[in-house]
């Protein structure tokens, strides 16, 4: 086991800085938690995805961030994604609905008309676009244990998966798909045959999953949980002493020696180009990491509030995150004043490169 993630960020080497992240105006903001986002493959645009039924299109131009444009769902928003031709956006929300935009549709105005459909009979959690036989195709996951492949030439799906349990991520890498349920379950599928689970496992980790994010290369993936504990995980059996896990978004308590405050680990997120990762937390925090050498790269001051979702951007000059409440408390822990913010952090020199003789996997 590695504890690589307890250390402390005292060295000035490893603590980042924030003080360069840009903030997106309260005016332009969700009016409620921010549940998912994702940059767009091929433009400086990113999809925000919020629990008041809405999706926010903000364009980057020169470090400065500005609402492009919105789509209303039709329940509150779980997840969002962009197709890989960066043309249209997907969003699933509470009710197990679908809603599609076409931006090459999109009028002068910044709202969107999407079209939804019923695509699962309870909450829509997780969806990614890939490529098949040259065709795109869009795959969703629900809490009602199935995942779905759609081509969206029809309201049907040409394909569907039944899971162990209720869908609480998944991730998309190539041909690489990673489904994460309830009860710690993980299905792979290689997508050249969707309808087959490849392999099934117990995640390490002990406690529920909160997300499953794949490596940039897609031979693994990596897993996040509530325990304040992450995985790294290989899909090739004969990787299995490459798989280890480590503790991190836990803080020592200061009242009593020997306990630490545990946080959920929200979303984790690799980089494009280098291969590192990040996670990020219910302690407000966020870590890049370099899993190869089994290193933190940096770590960041608490922003103020449960960081609920984050993306590099396509070439990884940017990292965005997502600060709102995620539930983690329950509905007593929520409150009207509990912050909504949406930043951006520009990753400037070696932050997110891996450290000097480390082989990229």
């Amino acid at each position: 086991m590695a504890l690589f993630g307890t250390q402390a960020a005292s060295a000035s080497s490893t603590t980042g800085d924030t003080s360069k992240d840009v903030e997106v105006p309260s005016g332009a903001l969700p009016g409620d938690s921010i549940s998912d986002l994702m940059w767009s493959p091929t433009h400086d645009f990113l999809a925000v995805g919020s629990w008041d039924k809405k999706v926010y299109i903000y364009e980057v131009i020169n470090g400065v961030i500005n609402g492009k444009w919105v789509f209303e769902a039709k329940g509150p928003v779980l997840c969002v994604a962009w197709s890989l031709d960066g043309t249209r956006v997907a969003a699933g929300d509470s009710e197990g609905n679908l809603s599609l935009v076409d931006l090459r549709n999109a009028g002068a105005g910044p709202v969107v008309e999407a079209k939804s459909f019923q695509a699962h009979q309870t909450g829509l959690r997780s969806l990614r676009w890939f490529k098949s036989n040259n065709s795109e195709y869009l795959v969703t996951g629900g809490w009602d244990k199935k995942v779905k492949f759609w081509d969206l030439n029809s309201a049907n799906p040409v394909a569907e998966i039944e899971c162990a349990e209720r869908v609480y991520s998944m991730d998309v890498k190539d041909q690489l798909l990673v489904i994460a349920t309830a009860e710690r379950h993980i299905h792979m599928v290689n997508l050249n045959e969707p309808t087959k689970i490849y392999k099934t496992i117990q995640s390490p980790l002990k406690w529920q999953t909160r997300v499953v994010s794949c490596f940039s290369d897609a031979s693994g993936f990596a897993v996040g949980s509530i325990e304040g504990r992450c995985a790294i995980q290989y899909v090739d059996d004969k990787n299995t002493t490459l798989n280890f896990s480590f503790k991190c978004h836990r803080q020592q308590d200061t009242t009593q020696r020997d306990v630490a405050k545990v946080y959920a680990v929200n979303a984790i997120s690799f980089h494009p180009v280098h291969g590192t990762f990040s996670t990020a937390g219910s302690d407000g925090t966020f870590h890049f990491w370099d899993k190869d050498a089994k290193h933190r790269l940096k770590g960041y001051p608490e922003v103020g509030g449960s960081i609920t979702a984050t993306a590099f951007s396509k070439d990884g000059g940017i990292f965005a995150y997502a600060v709102s409440y995620d539930w983690s408390k329950g509905y007593s822990g929520n409150s009207p004043q509990y912050p909504i913010k949406l930043k951006l952090h520009p990753i400037v020199g070696d932050e997110c490169k891996p450290r000097p003789g480390t082989k990229k996997r």
